[in-house]
């Protein structure tokens, strides 16, 4: 009888999956938003993913609108997915963003970017709830969970941003009532709910505006449609979060588990039935303290790597230095060494090796503190008389 064949395994994942029971009973859930509570994007960003074909349920391309049970085997680009049918607590961390850094994983320009500093977590991904430009700085609010990070940045939910604005000038009443009421932009209408003085020093004024939109350099052009430069901005609360007093530019803070779920509940987003996860010791020290990230240095970059390493010695190559001696000999220049044609082995000649020879400097040596011998210190043999 033949020996039957050897089921081979995928080299990628050495360790098959464990089957799932399939319970008949399972309520269907849709697939962009549980891959949005999985941490991998928002809604928007899974619909889009799905469309393009790299989301396969059992084999199968999935369709936009799909739904799963916890039986079923979901693929991104071959790769497993644990999608979270029972929901987990998600993890919240506030940046005090400074001025210099852009809200962007991808940028041809290579500027340094806020993903650049967050701390690595593991089956997720930070989501940033919201952006600010460049030359904006204030609170930054980063999360796993596709859904939250929905709740905040979505126009139909006209969640409130305060920022405190420093423009070059003052304005008038009139103005300000102007900017209440409404004025027109080049992408249509815009206004801010509010706006106070703050007061201020020569010709620099601050003032308080709060809005419910998040259109690019919206808060800038808005003053700018008055002739009034903003020469700074921050951002000092994004709904029900304000930017922490102690937090300062360019640091982090991760929010403890009582303030997410808060942030839950404002939310109105489905909390965990079951018991929360268990924090290490490490991580129950680091929560709720601020600190200040470091940026990751990729292996990849050789630039760093090379500015890292520090200066290097640079050294000659054996064909570089013949080429040089042939070079000397053809243009009649002497030279300390001799070059072997067909071995290609550099001789020093005799006068270069007598030349180097120097006559060896006497070495003052430092002299022996040592005590003179006295005639007292040699010992007097005792007289004995031999019996006889």
């Amino acid at each position: 009888m033949a020996r039957p064949f050897k089921q081979q395994q995928n080299p990628r994942n050495p360790r098959p999956s464990k089957v799932v029971a399939v319970d008949p009973n399972a309520v269907p859930q849709r697939l962009h938003k549980l891959l949005a509570l999985a941490g991998l994007g928002s809604r928007r960003e899974m619909e889009t993913l799905i469309a393009g074909g790299r989301i396969t349920i059992n084999g199968k391309t999935a369709a936009v609108g799909a739904s799963v049970v916890p039986s079923d085997v979901v693929r991104l680009d071959s790769r497993p997915l644990n999608l979270p049918f029972e929901p987990e607590l998600p993890q919240v961390l506030l940046y005090h963003k400074p001025e210099g850094e852009i809200v962007s994983q991808d940028d041809p320009e290579k500027r340094a970017s806020v993903f650049d500093k967050l701390p690595r977590i593991r089956n997720g991904k930070w989501i940033a709830i919201g952006r600010l430009d460049m030359n904006t700085s204030g609170l930054l609010i980063f999360t796993t969970s596709g859904e939250l990070a929905n709740r905040f940045m979505h126009p139909r939910y006209e969640v409130e941003r305060e920022y405190a604005v420093r423009i070059f000038g003052e304005l008038t009443e009139g103005e300000m009532a102007q900017l209440t009421y409404g004025i027109e932009l080049d992408d249509g209408p815009a206004n801010f709910d509010s706006i106070r003085p703050q007061g201020g020093e020569g010709a620099n004024h601050w003032y308080e505006v709060i809005l419910r939109e998040g259109r690019n350099r919206e808060v800038r052009r808005l003053f700018e449609a008055f002739q009034k430069p903003v020469s700074r901005l921050i951002r000092v609360r994004f709904g029900p979060v304000n930017l922490p007093p102690r937090l300062k530019r360019g640091q982090m803070l991760h929010l403890d588990p009582k303030e997410v779920t808060g942030l839950m509940e404002w939310a109105e987003l489905e909390l965990p039935k079951g018991p929360l996860r268990q924090l290490s010791p490490r991580e129950k020290e680091k929560l709720g303290q601020v600190f200040t990230p470091k940026a990751h240095r990729s292996r990849f970059d050789v630039e760093a790597t090379l500015e890292s390493r520090g200066p290097r010695r640079v050294t000659k190559t054996r064909e570089e230095n013949v080429r040089q001696e042939l070079g000397r000999q053809s243009q009649g220049r002497p030279s300390g060494r001799n070059v072997n044609s067909r071995q290609g082995i550099e001789v020093e000649s005799g006068d270069a090796r007598r030349s180097k020879r120097q006559p060896a400097k006497p070495v003052a040596r430092k002299p022996a503190n040592r005590r003179i011998r006295q005639a007292e210190d040699i010992p007097v043999p005792s007289k004995t008389r031999r019996k006889k």
